[in-house]
């Protein structure tokens, strides 16, 4: 009966004990949840940068502190500078648009006769865009509804990338802060996966940076050159909302998208106002913005490790659907990164399977 009852305290005891510690975790968890992706990115940026960051600290005489700052401080100035000047843009844009919607001075252009011949929406969009250039005011009243959708959906864009850019800005933070402690963290790095992987831990880590600096020069790297190259010619020949267009022509690099997408369609509406010759070099600078990846691909991914598109395709739009704009960086980095270690921890299993059996016989 002793037996039976010191039993029972003690699973009661542990039961608590195991519900406690849940507890903990649970709410530990809930509280971390909102900087796990801020911290991933920050993480991200520091592996990629980190040879950056060593070349620069030995030019100052191995001053790591001083070598992290000036690189954060350039990080944020790069992010801050053309975000304010794109949103700005937009903004400005938007409201231009809506004033001369208010005041009946809104000039649309006819659209040119090659519209019609675009697959899929080609009909439908002229006659829009025809309807838009003759009768502005019966356009609205038809298509209010929809205006009013896609009003509500360019406000909450708006304030999405705005707190974007603020995770963005504690990201760059915490990836200065990870540079000066960047020895303690591989060391941690090759302990996690010495305890998960076994003794081909260290090689795991190296394959880690390797694919996280592939992904992040070769992909979202070329992603951000052809967006703020496409957002600075668009700017340049006056089509309102730059800001709105860059951010568009990103996603659309990120998922391995030709920007043309974008940038063919504003080429005819340029034609169909500006003159001849900024309309075509608006035209060659889409085309060389477009083709670009062609040369920066080789150039920046060639160094990395090759990476399905596949796999970044789907990291990327499932990383946004989840965490918004930094989840379509974060996302497409994290499942290229499962990919390739999931790969090589097959390739590993099947090696020591072999091994097992040549031993054997």
């Amino acid at each position: 009966m002793e037996n039976n009852e010191s039993f029972y305290n003690r699973s009661i005891n542990t039961t608590l004990r195991i519900g406690f510690i849940v507890l903990l975790l649970v709410w530990s968890f809930q509280i971390i949840k909102p900087f796990i992706m801020p911290v991933l990115w920050g993480i991200i940026i520091a592996v990629a940068v980190y040879p950056m960051f060593i070349k620069l600290s030995n030019v100052l005489g191995n001053k790591r502190k001083l070598s992290s700052v000036i690189i954060t401080v350039v990080a944020l100035s790069i992010l801050i500078i053309p975000s304010a000047f794109f949103i700005d843009s937009t903004i400005a844009g938007i409201q231009n648009l809506a004033n001369q919607l208010q005041e009946g001075t809104l000039i649309v252009p006819v659209p040119d006769q090659l519209v019609k011949d675009w697959p899929v929406v080609g009909d439908e969009l002229y006659n829009i865009w025809y309807l838009a250039a003759n009768n502005l005011e019966d356009l609205v009243t038809k298509y209010s509804p929809q205006m009013k959708d896609i009003a509500s959906e360019l406000l909450g864009l708006a304030s999405g990338l705005v707190s974007t850019i603020l995770l963005f800005i504690i990201s760059i933070i915490i990836s200065g802060a990870l540079l000066t402690k960047a020895d303690s963290a591989e060391k941690a790095a090759k302990s996690i996966f010495n305890t998960l992987i076994g003794v081909q831990g260290d090689s795991f880590v190296k394959l880690s940076v390797s694919i996280i600096r592939s992904v992040v020069q070769g992909v979202l790297g070329v992603a951000v050159i052809q967006s703020v190259l496409g957002g600075i010619g668009i700017f340049a020949i006056g089509i309102p909302a730059a800001g709105l267009w860059a951010l568009i022509i990103l996603f659309l690099a990120i998922l391995q998208l030709p920007p043309l997408l974008i940038l063919g369609p504003l080429v005819i509406y340029v034609f169909s106002f500006a003159n001849t010759t900024p309309a075509v070099i608006f035209l060659i600078w889409s085309i060389i913005v477009s083709s670009s990846d062609a040369f920066l691909k080789p150039l920046l991914l060639g160094r990395g490790v090759d990476v399905p598109m596949l796999a970044i395709l789907l990291g990327a739009i499932g990383g946004m659907m989840m965490s918004g704009i930094i989840g379509l960086f974060v996302g497409a980095v994290v499942l290229a990164l499962s990919y390739k270690v999931f790969q090589a921890l097959l390739i590993n299993d099947a090696l020591e399977v072999d091994v097992e059996k040549s031993t054997e016989s």
